[in-house]
């Protein structure tokens, strides 16, 4: 009994179910264009404003002043006993100035002792003017290359060793100053 009466019932949620996914369906199918039904303004060519906008008059020509000719000083070079005294004070406090900021190229870090030995002496055979530091501090080995007083100096000196030692980086620190070179 109960079976016959929820039979029709259970039909009709059937068709019902049916109609709506039929609905759902059509509604997200293609869509024919719908007619444009706006009506357009027609194409006014654009105001003429130019009678209201200001006219400033041209600026005038600079007039060139002619300034007094004036006859170039040609220096003396004398140097006086007091300027001579301060340049040897001067001269005699910078011969005492061992350390300076700047660069040096870190070369090798790591807990390998045989890859930055083999680093060093590839490039101190290539590049036998630079300078190394090869300096262990528990467990870790670190090679640096050269004392550089700007970075641009040690950039150039980074690209030159980027071959033989491809992770190496610039490390700002003091760095000992080369008298000779100066």
């Amino acid at each position: 009994m109960i079976l016959t009466t929820t039979l029709p019932l259970l039909r009709n949620v059937l068709l019902l179910c049916g109609l709506l996914s039929l609905g759902a369906c059509a509604a997200t199918g293609p869509v024919a264009p719908a007619a444009d039904t706006t009506r357009r303004a027609p194409q006014v060519p654009p105001e003429d404003l130019s009678r209201f906008r200001p006219v400033f008059p041209a600026p005038k020509a600079p007039v060139a002043a002619t300034a007094p000719r004036v006859r170039p000083v040609p220096p003396a070079n004398q140097v006086n006993d007091q300027i001579e005294q301060r340049l040897r004070d001067l001269a005699y406090t910078n011969r005492n100035v061992k350390y300076a900021q700047g660069y040096r190229v870190l070369a090798y870090v790591g807990l390998e002792k045989d890859k930055a030995m083999s680093i060093r002496r590839a490039i101190i055979s290539r590049y036998p003017e630079e300078t190394d530091y090869l300096t262990y501090k528990n467990p870790i080995f670190r090679l640096q290359v050269g004392d550089y007083l700007t970075r641009l100096e040690a950039a150039q000196a980074l690209l030159r060793l980027r071959p033989l030692a491809p992770r190496a980086e610039l490390e700002s620190m003091q760095v000992i100053i080369n008298k000779t070179g100066y």
